[in-house]
């Protein structure tokens, strides 16, 4: 299910204007069951104008009589006439208070999990090639001061994008492997260097 706009001040106004269980408020908002009692007593969003969801259309009064006789059903959303598309293409927005921890989420990117491409890296963290190609050179010019920190618990991706591109490079590793032993060592860094004389 699709979240409403506005989550926290939908359940504001649905706190405030209907007799629904906070179970079914949390679940329609997806927030937890505390957070909605918490708006009930005054000690979440005091300061948040509740919106009403029946004004833009995304519930219907019918549907919210119907879960009020009904302690155990669900509120569902209502489902637009056209709907609307994932964004599939252009880069990744990331907030401004977030954007100096993209060189820390690279550092660790490029030391845990070096079979990722920069590509990869690129899509998980928001963030170019030649920011990454600085960073595993060491030639970054905030190098000094970069400290390698989890992505995830950092905010730039989630644990299930991480987790789904390490099994893709994974994957693209195996078969590497498996069509010539040297490429894929070349791939995974494990390659013997040259010495310099």
């Amino acid at each position: 299910m699709t979240q409403p706009l506005m989550p926290m001040a939908t359940a504001v106004w649905l706190v405030d204007n209907t007799a629904l269980t906070f179970r079914q408020i949390a679940e329609f908002c997806q927030l937890h069951a505390l957070e909605v009692q918490g708006i009930a007593d005054g000690t979440v969003g005091t300061n948040i104008v509740g919106q009403d969801p029946t004004a833009n259309g995304q519930l219907s009064w019918d549907e919210i009589e119907r879960c009020q006789k009904d302690a155990g059903a669900s509120l569902k959303l209502t489902e637009d006439a056209v709907k609307a598309l994932p964004r599939t293409k252009g880069p990744r927005y990331t907030p401004v208070s977030k954007r100096q921890d993209k060189p820390d989420a690279i550092a660790w990117l490029v030391r845990h999990h070096p079979e990722l491409s920069d590509l990869q890296i690129s899509r998980l963290v928001g963030t170019t090639k030649p920011t990454i190609q600085a960073i595993r050179e060491r030639s970054h010019w905030n190098i000094q001061n970069i400290k390698p920190q989890d992505p995830v618990g950092l905010g730039l991706c989630k644990q299930v994008e991480l987790d789904e591109a390490v099994r893709t490079a994974a994957e693209r590793k195996r078969k590497m492997a498996e069509k010539s032993p040297e490429a894929a060592a070349e791939v995974e860094g494990d390659a013997p260097e040259a010495t310099e004389e």
